[in-house]
């Protein structure tokens, strides 16, 4: 029994990496009551998230007088797919999807190049002034957009880019790479300085410290930027809809708001276009998942 007693003890530490008095405490936390509290309100948090989506689902797939009849609340008496079809031809979904996707790719792309190349400057470069430059970046960063709508729609008319991509793509790149150099200058002012001095021991360059030691060490955090800014311009609504008024150059939140008249709103069309709307940037979280948690996972470790 002694023998066994000793076995167990030292078999614990080896499997776990920590003492047995330290780890008691810990693992009664993680199978107490407190374990069972934090994920019932977490289940229950999913499922007041999720309400929202079943009810659009239910109604995407009505008729409009099974919807004006029964309520939003009620199952579907048949499945009714008219809504689908009358979005799909109506809004031109496919020349809306390439839209959004043209916008919110190149966005974020832009984005976090210009984030990583300010970070850089300010976090690394240890420029004057950076402390305020970066308040600066995040005073802009919270502005409303209400506020700023006024400015760039005469900017965009006295440059000639009105009802044009290109001022949405460049108005967004500015506003998504003003959160990104703030979040990324945090990153690099803790960067190794250790690193940088056997970089330059080396006879390495700025750009080459840049693109030869900086960005591979940051790739995760840069991959998490690139997934935020696509979604975050994904589903922006106020800005493009005012700056794109033709109907070749609209997004998918701009095409479902175009469906709603004065006094009179088709629901079932509504909720069966958002359903569809939905469906490619559900696609590309799910693709890029993984991505998302390695790079919040680095960034922890760091």
């Amino acid at each position: 029994m002694s023998t066994d007693l000793a076995v167990a003890d030292r078999v614990g530490p080896a499997r776990g990496g920590r003492t047995g008095g330290a780890t008691a405490p810990h693992e009664r936390l993680r199978r107490g009551p407190g374990r069972w509290l934090v994920l019932t309100a977490a289940v229950l948090l999913a499922v007041a998230m999720m309400v929202p989506f079943a009810i659009m689902l239910l109604n995407a797939f009505k008729s409009p007088t099974d919807y004006s009849t029964n309520g939003p609340l009620s199952l579907p008496t048949s499945l009714y797919t008219d809504g689908l079809v009358n979005f799909w031809n109506r809004v031109d979904y496919p020349g809306k999807l390439v839209n959004s996707i043209v916008i919110s790719g190149s966005v974020a792309f832009l984005a976090t190049v210009v984030s990583l190349l300010n970070a850089y400057a300010l976090g690394i470069g240890r420029i004057k002034g950076r402390l305020w430059i970066v308040m600066l970046f995040l005073l802009a960063n919270m502005l409303p957009q209400e506020a700023l709508i006024y400015p760039l729609y005469y900017l965009a008319k006295q440059t000639g880019l009105y009802n044009t991509q290109l001022s949405v793509i460049i108005i967004f790149t500015v506003i998504q790479s003003a959160f990104g150099t703030y979040l990324l200058a945090s990153v690099f002012s803790t960067f190794p300085p250790s690193v940088l001095e056997a970089a330059a021991l080396d006879g390495a360059s700025r750009w080459q410290v840049l693109w030869r030691v900086v960005f591979p060490i940051s790739r995760p955090t840069l991959a998490v930027l690139v997934i935020f800014f696509f979604i975050w311009t994904w589903n922006e609504f106020f800005i493009p809809l005012v700056m794109l008024i033709d109907n070749a150059t609209q997004t998918i939140p701009v095409a479902i708001a175009s469906l709603q008249g004065d006094r009179l709103m088709d629901a079932p069309t509504i909720n069966a276009g958002s359903l569809i709307s939905l469906l490619p940037a559900v696609i590309f979280f799910l693709i890029f998942q993984r991505t998302l948690t390695r790079g919040i996972t680095a960034g922890a470790v760091k």
